[in-house]
């Protein structure tokens, strides 16, 4: 093949290839000529696309803008609709930045003040405070018991310090609980005023007119009816009244609205608890608590010398104390004899005769546990009870010097009981010379043996008593000024009787016993008869009946909260482009729930028969071709 034909097969142009004749340089002109042609139409080819493609892009970001714009609308007309659907203070955004060297004193102060009354802060305080509450629960407290105190100080020697230091052993009253209980007043009360103000704005104010898309909101329905606009508007609105809907009518649509009572229970609940803090505050301030250890067959009066310890608020007096007295006719305890649950109580119940005026009548109560007798504000609550043996002493001349009914305190849940006898004043040893006896008494209800060394009780009710002493004499310590509790025995300054072997003199004691002290000293005598005690607890607290009510404030405030759903309802009806009225109807709720929807589909079915669908326009046409 010869390279003439080469170029004549690879160029489609037989001249190409041709000798260098001036045929064939013409032809090169024309095609040079050609080429810059079609160079120069490819180049207006290319401008032409650009410019269409500017326009293009132009045309685009001018829709994308004014769908952005639309979108804005309908985000703004959807923002108005579902405004002021809640009171819930606004957070500030937390892109805002705030320039510090130019915030000045009074922008501090406004800034710590919309920081402590929002809500975040109030359930932070809230949780400190149920916090802080937990030390007081677990560790003793001075103002509940201060021998409880006493002894965690005692056995445990080097947290006790970090626990002073904290002031864990008076939580309720420390600086630190203190600072959050006030700071969490101030926020809730900052927090509700303002919410307050906008919820009584709210009631007096009308729903808000309807969106202009209302086909955006979560429950929506629409269709063509017969009746005409007005007519479909007034049946709208009678409907949305009788479902007790607050409705009107805004140029072409009905507004309603319905739930306020959610508002209305959420700020219940934040008042409730200012009440509840209130309540407690004023009554841990005015209080007065007292308790009172009563043998049968004697009484009290409130008094506080009557009290065996007393303890009361800041703010109380004791001339506010309740006159009042009663006395203590009876105790009775019962116990399950048999069974799994053997010992276990069943009755505790006191018989006593109580007066206000001591010139009055006397009337007779019941106090059981849980079932405190209530006179004038004060509370009379059964706390405890126990057995008191009755014993005669008598001196070296057999003279008696003390008789009566000895309380002893319970150390199990047999009741076995231990305590002291004193005799301070009237005895004389056989020679005539004063001195002081004191015993150290052990009590069984119910004897079950010595086990391994001290006597036991089988069972807390008085089957077979017994009564073990141990006895002592010599100085008291009651003249020494300090403060002695009467139920244990201070040995310091006394000496024991011997028996034959040497040791403390002590003799166990059937009802009816005796035990004779040494060298004519005296003797005590364990008598036929065991009475019962009980302790009661006096209290006063005037917050109680607020505190209860702010509690059930609060629970049906948060139920109302809770279970309440505020919504918003719109009907629109319109004259169509072919004379044929619309209606359409939209919910919005104050927050997701599948019960708007039904509520709208019901209230839309209601609506509907008043307000029928009318024909379809192509079913019109169909039938016309039909005939």
């Amino acid at each position: 093949m010869s390279k003439a034909s080469m170029n004549d097969t690879g160029t489609g142009t037989p001249s190409v290839a041709g000798t260098g004749d001036d045929s064939g340089s013409g032809t090169a002109a024309q095609a040079a000529a050609d080429t810059a042609s079609t160079a120069s139409d490819a180049r207006a080819v290319s401008e032409a696309s650009d410019a269409r493609g500017a326009s293009e892009a132009s045309d685009a970001r001018a829709a994308s803008a004014a769908s952005e714009a639309s979108d804005a609308r309908d985000a703004r007309e959807l923002g108005d609709a579902g405004s002021t659907l809640s009171t819930a203070p606004r957070e500030e955004r937390e892109d805002t930045v705030i320039g510090g060297p130019t915030l000045g004193i009074v922008g501090w102060l406004r800034w710590f003040w919309r920081q402590l009354t929002s809500m975040r802060v109030a359930l932070i305080l809230l949780f400190l405070l149920s916090l802080g509450s937990i030390p007081g629960s677990l560790i003793p407290q001075t103002g509940i018991d201060e021998v409880k105190v006493q002894d965690f100080k005692e056995r445990h020697e080097t947290l006790a310090p970090i626990y002073d230091s904290l002031q864990l052993f008076h939580v309720y009253s420390s600086v630190w609980f203190s600072a959050i209980y006030i700071l969490l007043f101030i926020s809730l009360i900052g927090c509700i005023v303002p919410r307050t103000w906008q919820f009584v704005g709210q009631l007096r104010s009308l729903p808000p007119g309807a969106p202009k898309r209302l086909d955006r909101m979560p429950a929506y329905a629409t269709w063509r009816t017969t009746a005409e606009p007005e007519a479909a508007r007034e049946a709208a609105l009678a409907i949305l009244k009788r479902r007790r809907f607050r409705a009107h009518t805004v140029g072409d649509a009905v507004a309603a609205e319905k739930g306020y009572l959610r508002e209305a229970g959420n700020l219940a609940f934040h008042i409730a608890l200012i009440v509840l803090l209130v309540a407690f505050a004023s009554g841990q301030l005015l209080k007065s608590e007292g308790g009172k250890l009563i043998v049968e067959g004697d009484g009290f009066s409130n008094t506080l010398t009557q009290y065996d310890d007393f303890k009361s608020g800041s703010l109380f007096n004791t001339d506010e104390l309740a006159p009042f007295s009663f006395t203590l006719d009876a105790f009775t305890g019962t116990y399950e004899r048999s069974g799994p649950q053997l010992g276990t109580p069943r009755t505790f119940k006191a018989d006593v005769r109580y007066t206000t005026d001591p010139a009055g009548p006397e009337k007779k109560a019941v106090i059981e546990v849980n079932k405190p007798l209530d006179v004038d504000g004060s509370k009379v609550y059964l706390i405890a009870h126990g057995y008191a043996p009755v014993v005669t002493i008598k001196d070296g001349r057999g003279k008696e010097v003390f008789r009566g009914a000895v309380p002893l305190l319970p150390i199990d849940n047999n009741v076995s009981s231990t305590g002291a006898i004193k005799v301070m004043d009237g005895y004389r040893d056989k020679n005539g010379k004063k001195d002081q006896l004191g015993f150290a008494a052990f009590f069984v209800p119910t004897y079950g043996g010595k086990g391994s060394g001290q006597m036991f009780s089988r069972f807390p009710a008085l089957d077979f008593p017994v009564l073990n002493v141990g006895a002592y004499h010599g100085s008291l310590g009651v003249d020494s000024g300090l403060p002695q509790n009467v139920y244990q025995l201070n040995t310091d300054k006394m000496k024991a009787f011997k028996d034959a072997k040497g040791d403390v003199l002590k003799k166990t004691l059937l009802p009816g016993d005796s035990l004779t002290l040494p060298d004519g000293a005296g003797s005590i005598t364990f008598e036929k008869e065991v009475k019962e005690w009980a302790s009661f607890q006096i209290t006063h607290q005037p917050g109680d009946s607020w505190a209860l009510a702010g509690a059930i404030a609060a629970i049906a405030g948060l139920a109302g909260s809770l279970f309440i759903q505020r919504r918003r309802v719109w009907v629109r009806a319109v004259r169509g482009a072919d004379g044929v009225t619309v209606v359409e109807m939209a919910g919005l709720g104050r927050s997701e729930s599948a019960k708007l929807p039904e509520e709208l589909a019901e209230l839309a079915g209601t609506l509907h028969s008043e307000a029928p669908s009318a024909p379809d326009p192509a079913e019109k046409t169909v039938e016309g071709a039909e005939k």
